[in-house]
């Protein structure tokens, strides 16, 4: 199975580049490819005209109609999957998930493909596993980190921020979002290598890697 994984920013993909083999082993191959942010899925679902943009939700419509169109063109002993991982934010799970699956239906053909929404955001996952988290960083302060409820809407990033960054998420945000972003990229690359994919605390992390297994053939 080959897995094409689209994100919503560069912290993502170079989190998900590392966690992506230890799920799926070395039988089956990927691709994470980062987009510039989240964006929103277009009225018309038809997708923006502009590819370089490189907004997700904007250009997901014209993407998942071209997965469909290049999969249904490949050898019967090749199968491909998209998998859409992006944040869910403060919006609702299930109509957030109702419209991504609309904008599937309008695909002719359909690409195999699987929404796995981390709740709240990215940092869900790394909090999931508060263990990983003490191995990147041996000074990480417990009380944030054992205060936190696993994929609950609390501002998720600016948590583990309390508990990693120097000074905090406080003094991380007065630097700006390109900082902010930096800094998410530093946590991935350095979290992610301890992080045990068996025993994650957070379900959205949970379903995102059984949905691989499932299409890999491994459960």
């Amino acid at each position: 199975m080959h897995f094409e994984i689209l994100v919503e920013d560069q912290s993502g993909k170079k989190a998900l580049d590392i966690i992506v083999p230890k799920i799926i082993g070395d039988e089956h191959t990927f691709r994470v490819i980062s987009y510039k942010g989240i964006g929103r899925i277009p009225k018309n679902l038809r997708g923006s005209t502009d590819p370089n943009k490189r907004i997700l939700l904007d250009q997901l419509p014209k993407l998942l109609r071209g997965y469909g169109k290049t999969f249904v063109n490949f050898s019967p002993n090749f199968s491909a999957a998209v998998i859409v991982v992006c944040d869910l934010d403060n919006k609702n799970r299930n109509k957030f998930l109702e419209e991504l699956r609309s904008i599937l239906k309008t695909c002719n053909p359909q690409p195999e493909t699987r929404f796995c929404i981390a709740i709240e955001e990215g940092e869900a996952w790394f909090l999931g596993d508060i263990p990983a988290v003490k191995k990147a960083y041996p000074k990480a302060k417990s009380t944030y980190l054992n205060a936190y409820v696993n994929d609950s809407i609390c501002g998720t990033w600016e948590q583990l921020a309390d508990a990693i960054f120097p000074g905090g998420s406080q003094k991380l945000s007065v630097q700006g979002w390109q900082r902010i972003g930096a800094e998410k990229s530093t946590w991935s690359i350095k979290i992610t290598p301890h992080m045990d994919v068996e025993n994650n605390k957070s379900q959205s992390f949970c379903f995102f890697n059984q949905k691989l297994k499932e299409l890999a053939g491994i459960i």
